[in-house]
């Protein structure tokens, strides 16, 4: 299919049925998408000129529950968004990967560069393309040149993991160009994972690609990280009548590192008085018998927060559990009931919903008061999401009351502060 071809089919809703099931994109925001999908095919056509050209999704990411318990090797819920990072690809016979984002340089990787890490191309999105390139290799797949024109609505710095969506584009292209699409969707969220600890220099887990690359809800068990057990959970939000929305309350980013750092050094400091390296490898009853006979110690020597924290932590990992169990059996009030639970020990006992680097600033304290006001008596429900200290919330809204909703919301944290989202059914795709 032409470039050409592909702006005529889009244009005329040939993708219709794939982006309202598959995207879970609203039939009223799909004239847009088309609008949008469209001018991706004639960028495309400016950039790389014309050939057999192929169309590509992939979608953010929401952490549902599970705050703070990756690192420790817990259980965490996610699930893929309706906000996309789109593609239109042609294979080359050059070996070499042009990719054009919209609003950013081209990168161009030479097959060399997947040769080995480079520390000067770490942090740079180049270094995730020749990453994802020897992860094929490593796997016994194949690689091989393509230009690509991208552009993204998944949003940068909301916790919907933009990062994680791209790397996994990576991959989905060089799935479907090279490999007929035999790779699996987990597969290429492991090799989007070992590009960006390996080549893009950054440690990460596996949540924010693998629910990009899965899509819908899913459950990650990491007791054993380098296997982490990956379920698609089969729920419809939509259907239960609520709508997914994330708040962001803007805030400085600046200076968190050592907030965020404290999480997991706290809880693992923790686990090494339990005689363990983390703490997924004892139990709530172990600090339990531990405090109570050696409580001043480990007061004076760890401090009350890292005692909080890991009480947190073995809270969460059940709640998660139970949270499974729910969505497995359809029971959105137990789920609910979980979301609210998770978001009250974030807030009392991991205490990541503000730093205190600078506690006259609490914009996801305040967001979640005025959410939590707006939300009563209508059964929704709302928790800080992701990583905290700045940045989201996230809230499950009846969705007949998502408009209100995001009127007050932006109201206070500025126009466009709050997405209204739907889960996406399916993961990284090849559209046509």
């Amino acid at each position: 299919m032409t470039a050409a071809e592909l702006k005529k089919t889009i244009l005329e809703g040939g993708i219709d049925a794939a982006l309202t099931d598959g995207l879970s994109v609203s039939p009223d925001a799909v004239p847009a998408q088309r609008e949008r999908y469209a001018k991706a095919a004639d960028a495309f056509l400016a950039k790389y000129g014309d050939g057999d050209v192929s169309l590509y999704s992939v979608g953010g990411r929401s952490e549902i529950s599970g705050n703070h318990t990756d690192h420790n090797h817990g259980r965490v819920i996610a699930a893929s968004v309706n906000l996309d990072i789109l593609a239109v690809a042609k294979p080359t016979d050059d070996g070499r990967i042009r990719i054009q984002s919209e609003g950013f340089p081209e990168d161009v990787v030479d097959a060399s560069m997947a040769d080995a890490p480079d520390e000067a191309n770490f942090f740079t999105s180049a270094a995730i393309i020749a990453g994802m390139e020897k992860a094929f290799l490593n796997a016994g797949y194949k690689v091989g040149g393509f230009d690509a024109y991208t552009t993204s609505n998944v949003l940068k710095g909301s916790g919907i993991s933009s990062s994680a969506a791209f790397e996994v584009m990576v991959g989905n292209i060089l799935n479907y160009l090279y490999n007929d699409g035999k790779v699996s969707n987990v597969e290429i969220a492991k090799m989007s994972q070992y590009a960006e600890n390996v080549y893009f220099g950054k440690p990460c887990g596996l949540m924010d690609q693998t629910a990009c690359a899965v899509g819908g809800f899913i459950t990650i068990d990491f007791a054993d990280p380098t296997q982490p057990v990956i379920e698609k959970l089969g729920f419809d939000l939509t259907a239960a009548g609520y709508r997914l929305c994330i708040v962001n309350t803007g805030g400085n980013h600046a200076n968190l590192n050592a907030d965020y750092a404290s999480v997991p050094a706290e809880m693992k400091a923790v686990a090494k008085e339990l005689g363990v390296s983390v703490l997924r490898e004892s139990s709530k009853e172990a600090l339990d018998e531990l405090l109570a006979r050696h409580g001043k110690y480990l007061r004076t020597y760890l401090g009350d927060r890292a005692i909080l924290r890991a009480y947190h932590f073995f809270a969460e990992n059940e709640r998660v559990a139970a949270q499974v169990d729910a969505l497995r059996a359809g029971d959105i009030e137990g789920f609910k009931a979980g979301v609210t639970a998770s978001g009250n020990s974030s807030f009392k006992f991991l205490q990541n919903v503000y730093t205190t680097i600078n506690v006259e600033e609490q914009g996801l304290s305040l967001a979640l008061c005025l959410t939590e006001d707006f939300l009563r008596g209508t059964g929704g429900v709302c928790r800080v999401h992701g990583g905290g200290f700045a940045g989201t919330i996230q809230a499950f809204v009846p969705a007949d009351l998502t408009a209100a909703y995001r009127e007050k919301m932006d109201a206070v944290f500025g126009a466009g502060a709050c997405h209204i989202l739907s889960v996406r059914k399916n993961g990284a795709c090849r559209i046509l």
